[in-house]
């Protein structure tokens, strides 16, 4: 994933900053937690095609800050 692009990308429902996860293939957002698939490097942002992140997952972001 362009990583310009990820700088401008935000999270659609909380307009939060994202985190690309490369190993899964997504976007993960830790104020909305959901994370956002990325197919054949394209993002796809729309609420509907998110996933909620488990707790696991969440706190993998906390970790990250």
């Amino acid at each position: 994933m362009d990583s310009r692009l990820l700088e401008i990308l935000v999270c659609p429902v909380s307009k939060a900053p994202l985190s690309y996860r490369r190993d899964v293939q997504e976007l993960w957002c830790r104020a909305s937690g959901l994370a956002y698939p990325v197919r054949d490097d394209m993002p796809v942002m729309l609420e509907e095609e998110a996933r909620r992140l488990s707790e696991e997952e969440l706190a993998l972001l906390g970790e990250e800050s």
